[in-house]
């Protein structure tokens, strides 16, 4: 297979003021490639103007923050290691605490469906809340295990959890999950992203492998599942396996870039099983990836999950804008 290599150029640059220590989780505004939130072990939640590459607010958690997500241009959701989920008024630089988890808050998504932020944890919950009001209106139970990974596209919610079990929910109706399934890859799951068509869904392994999924129970449906090995380095006789930490659509072309611990973003187009292109290789791991609305933007941030050895100095944590071109993202 012939894969087109991008090296890296005028089309990508790197953000300044980064965080201070690894970043978890970025995702531009739902209406913009101008506007990019930045969470981070640091305990920060940041918000960058990626056009004139300026940090323009930032604000902090008590502990570190493990996802954040906007809800319009002007406010944002965060939770983290305190367990706390909070909103925060760009316009009015002020924050409100909505309420909190009984474990780490790993997953924040904002539905625009029903008006609701939706958070998973790792005490096992998710947990829906009023976007107006500081008010939580539901908590679900995903099988007492802890919340690994989620994602939204209108009504389909899509929930991963650690002991590979994967809930599908529909968010105008909490009151039972749509499909309980097992992950079709053997190892721990890492990211679940739902198509734009919410068709079906990517799905990804700390053991360099994705999965691409079909809500639909046909048979005739489900003879289009498959998964692919990926993010592994041959070198020498061995084989590096690396998780794949990072998934994001393009939500034009319904193509998807993947991100690993081995430093690589591909994209793919998954209804045809190709890769269109890989970028040249990162610092670290890639830890996060969003494409901007009208995937002409790609956010990539870069730091390293695993511990280090004590002789190795740490990588830098970096975050990328890269502007890609139809060339990578758009089906041949």
């Amino acid at each position: 297979m012939t894969v087109t290599r991008v090296a890296e150029s005028r089309t990508e640059f790197k953000l300044k003021s980064l965080p201070e220590d690894a970043i978890s989780s970025v995702k531009f505004a739902p209406k913009s490639n101008q506007f990019l939130l930045v969470s981070s072990w640091d305990c920060s939640v940041r918000l960058y103007d990626v056009s004139a590459n300026i940090e323009r607010h930032k604000y902090n958690h008590e502990l570190p923050v493990l996802d954040v997500c906007f809800r319009d241009a002007v406010h944002s959701y965060s939770g983290g290691l305190d367990q706390t989920l909070k909103m925060y008024d760009l316009n009015a630089t002020s924050e409100t605490v909505l309420g909190d988890h009984k474990g780490a808050i790993r997953c924040v998504e904002y539905a625009n469906e029903v008006n609701a932020v939706l958070t998973g944890s790792w005490d096992g919950t998710i947990k829906m809340w009023d976007s107006r009001v500081p008010n939580c209106v539901g908590t679900y139970n995903q099988g007492n295990e802890r919340v690994y990974t989620m994602s939204i596209v209108g009504e389909k919610f899509v929930v991963g959890t650690s002991g590979r079990k994967i809930f599908v929910w529909d968010v105008r109706n909490m009151g039972h999950v749509n499909q309980r399934r097992e992950s079709s890859l053997k190892y721990q799951t890492r990211c679940i992203r739902v198509f734009p068509n919410k068709q079906g869904y990517v799905l990804s392994s700390i053991e360099g492998r994705v999965a691409v999924e079909y809500l639909d129970s046909n048979p005739e449906v489900q003879k289009k599942k498959y998964a692919f090995k990926c993010h592994r380095i041959k070198d020498g006789g061995l084989e590096k396996i690396y998780p794949v930490n990072a998934i994001s659509f393009h939500s034009v072309y319904n193509t998807f870039a993947t991100g690993g611990s081995d430093g690589y973003v591909n994209i793919w187009d998954g209804f045809n099983k190709k890769r269109l292109c890989q970028f040249h290789r990162y610092n670290t791991a890639v830890s996060s990836l969003s494409f901007s609305h009208d995937g002409s933007a790609l956010a990539i941030a870069c730091s390293q999950l695993d511990e280090t050895q004590a002789d190795e100095p740490k990588p830098e944590d970096t975050i990328y804008i890269r502007y890609v071109t139809d060339q990578e993202t758009k089906p041949k």
